[in-house]
């Protein structure tokens, strides 16, 4: 158990620019406490550590800041914010099996139980109907077995797997790219709300700290490093989606992948991954399966029924699917003529049972 000194101590190190956990933890390897690292001008010696008078600056640097870090540390329990070291029991145990694990984290809600099983959803930002609705179902159906639903709080599927977890029953963490007191997107306000007060809040970072491009790529290991498997719902050929799922095949998570078709981008990074090796999945159940979590019966997708539609609209509506077809498609499967079935289309489409997600290719509304 660490004292609230060394805690304090902690966070320090943990908040100097270019000091990261691998470096902070060799370094307490051989130092026999935080506070004796964060004075290591004055006690290191560069036998102990080849890399000393690097470290020397950065800390030396960062020790201006004290004063600063140190309010900044005190001001979290008034705004419900934990920080949890890598040494204290209730610091997530997958987490600590990969090599480059944070030393501390800020929390904002209640951190998963050492015995929950836990899934990673992820995928693209700019999603389908299709992709929002299957990110959602996963979501829903794995929190409902008990499964802790991890992802990134971004738009498209990360919101999409978050909403369906906290339709279940809120098991579902958000690690954040900004500090635990900063909402992005700004759009995800609700929602980073509902998360916190059902679920937890997570990052690395200060608990104020701006979303900057370079802490995304590092809270992916945070995502991938937790969960006992992830799930690739949607993403192109170059994503950071991929980036999520190469990371934990290092860590040796299992990686499962939705299959698309064959001609939409957001389905290539997908059908790769299948392709590479990765296990196709097409039902939360499968998650559940290598889980080994008996989920006994799953719910469906929640489609419109199509109450109300005329005739003509009936049978359009019949012929769509979630992941979107085009319109020379559906009106041969149809029998209306392509002009005819696209008026359909767009009337279906004002009242709200149809989305058009490219250029004459139509969808399901969720």
């Amino acid at each position: 158990m660490v004292t609230e000194r060394e805690r304090e101590y902690l966070y320090l190190l943990c908040r100097i620019k270019g000091l990261g956990a691998v470096t902070i933890r060799r370094l307490r390897e051989i130092y026999d406490s935080f506070e004796s690292i964060y004075y290591i001008e004055e006690t290191g010696r560069e036998e102990d550590f080849p890399a000393l008078h690097r470290v020397y600056a950065r800390i030396r640097e960062g020790r201006e800041s004290r004063e600063k870090i140190l309010e900044e540390y005190h001001r979290m329990a008034d705004r419900g914010i934990q920080f949890i070291t890598s040494e204290d029991e209730e610091y997530p145990v997958r987490l600590k099996e990969i090599y480059d694990y944070p030393m501390g984290l800020c929390v904002k809600g209640r951190l998963p139980a050492k015995d929950s099983p836990a899934a990673a959803i992820v995928g693209a930002r700019e999603n389908t109907e299709y992709g929002r609705a299957m990110a959602e179902w996963y979501g829903r159906e794995l929190s409902a077995a008990g499964v802790w639903v991890v992802s990134g709080l971004a738009r498209g599927t990360d919101s999409a797997a978050h909403r369906g977890a906290l339709q279940a029953g809120g098991r579902t963490a958000a690690v954040l790219g900004s500090g635990v007191e900063v909402c992005y997107p700004r759009e995800n306000q609700a929602l980073y709300r509902e998360i916190g007060e059902k679920g937890c809040l997570i990052s690395e970072f200060g608990p104020w700290d701006s979303p900057l491009a370079g802490n995304f790529p590092m809270r992916n290991r945070i995502i991938s490093g937790m969960s006992d498997a992830v799930v690739v719902v949607e993403a192109r050929e170059k994503s950071g989606s991929l980036i999520t799922a190469a990371l934990a095949l290092d860590q040796g998570r299992e990686v499962l992948a939705v299959p698309g078709r064959r001609t939409d981008p957001l389905s290539a990074g997908c059908n790769r991954l299948i392709k590479s090796g990765a296990q196709l999945t097409d039902t939360p159940g499968d998650v559940l399966e290598l889980l080994r979590i008996q989920s006994g019966k799953l719910g469906g997708l929640q489609e419109k029924n199509g109450k109300g539609l005329a005739k003509k609209e009936k049978m359009v509506y019949s012929c769509l699917d979630l992941q979107p077809k085009f319109l020379d498609e559906i009106a041969g499967q149809s029998g209306l003529p392509v002009g005819e079935c696209m008026g359909i289309l767009l009337e279906l489409e004002w009242k709200g049972y149809v989305v058009r997600t490219a250029n004459q290719y139509y969808g399901k509304k969720l």
